[in-house]
């Protein structure tokens, strides 16, 4: 089969690659529609750590069932599908407590960080676990299939957090995850959104998606502004969607006492917090890893039109034209949020 591979740091190539050898447990899918996601960019330079080559990354996809190994369940091929990007056993401690997210020894697909090593969908076929498998509904596409996970990624934050109606809820960071955060808080009939960038762009397409304000601190100053919208209390809720201090410190800034503030992004390995505030404030700092059962509702969210996929795409191409949209991708060419690639074409 062909596939991109991450050979080294940096240096991606489109080349013949082995195809997968299949359990019994798993399914062969043949790869329709597969996204590049922002931690696929950040570990193709090595800075993360978790993609080692070389790899054959890739996690947001959708394709065809091929063949299916005689204990991969009830599935058939031909059978339309996406499925979860994290691995995990169904006899661990956490997944028996629905905290499958959290399971022992899983595994992500498309990464590397040492431990395993296990190839992603960035090829023509991959192989898959059944018990990770979903039917993609009638009237969803593949491309907007590849989008679920980040979706669900979203959904998973947005269960977490204590969202009553009319809350005000304040999203830091508008890029693929932080848009559907606010799409998922609009449906779950949150109140007030108040979108916080610094790409005037993004914050538009946040307004568009279901924000009711939108905020830049490289000129607005985000904690008097909210607090103005907020009858001075600050907001109910936030979700901090990038992972660096400074946007770490506007989310605890921005919420009233009492208040919940979900971490999502993690780009930084460690930050400061404002201890004191949290304490006296008491507020309750939490975060979110992945995703863990929301895939079918988020699906069918996608298929009512309840969460908009499509004003995230920027870009379809080839998988063979991948290394050139990965370099735009990782130099941050302005505009550019989701770009999908399309194995065979």
């Amino acid at each position: 089969m062909k596939a991109l591979v991450l050979e080294e740091y940096n240096k991606l190539v489109y080349r013949n690659f082995p195809d997968p050898v299949v359990a019994d447990d798993e399914v062969l899918v043949r790869v329709k529609a597969v996204g590049i996601c922002g931690s696929d960019v950040h570990g193709m330079d090595g800075s993360t750590g978790r993609r080692i080559p070389p790899l054959v990354m890739g996690h947001e996809a959708s394709g065809v069932i091929e063949s299916v190994g005689k204990d991969a369940g009830e599935w058939a091929v031909g059978d339309r599908v996406t499925f979860d990007s994290t691995i995990y056993r169904l006899d661990d401690w956490y997944t028996r407590k629905g905290l499958y997210n959290l399971s022992d020894h899983r595994m992500v697909l498309g990464v590397s960080p040492g431990e395993y090593r296990r190839h992603g969908a960035f090829a023509e076929l991959v192989n898959i676990p059944g018990h990770i498998l979903y039917h993609i509904p009638d009237g969803v596409s593949f491309t907007q299939a590849s989008m679920v996970e980040p979706v669900a990624v979203a959904a998973h934050a947005v269960e977490l957090t204590p969202v009553s109606w009319n809350d005000t809820a304040v999203v830091v960071g508008s890029g693929m995850i932080g848009l559907f955060v606010i799409q998922v808080l609009r449906a779950r009939g949150c109140g007030k959104i108040i979108a916080v960038d610094l790409e005037d762009s993004k914050l538009e397409l946040a307004m568009e998606l279901g924000a009711d304000y939108a905020l830049n601190p490289g000129r607005d100053e985000v904690k008097t502004e909210v607090m103005s919208l907020t009858e001075g209390r600050g907001a109910d809720i936030a979700f901090e969607v990038v992972g660096v201090p400074e946007t770490v410190k506007i989310a605890i800034g921005s919420v009233r006492k009492g208040a919940t503030v979900t971490l999502v992004g993690n780009l930084s390995p460690n930050v400061e917090i404002p201890l004191q505030a949290v304490v006296t404030r008491q507020l309750r700092l939490q975060g979110s890893c992945s995703m863990c059962g929301e895939y079918p509702a988020v699906l069918d969210m996608i298929a009512r039109k309840e969460v908009n996929v499509d004003a995230i795409l920027s870009a379809e191409a080839p998988l063979s034209e991948g290394a050139r949209w990965f370099e735009r991708l990782y130099n941050r060419e302005p505009g550019l949020i989701k770009v999908v690639l399309r194995p065979g074409h």
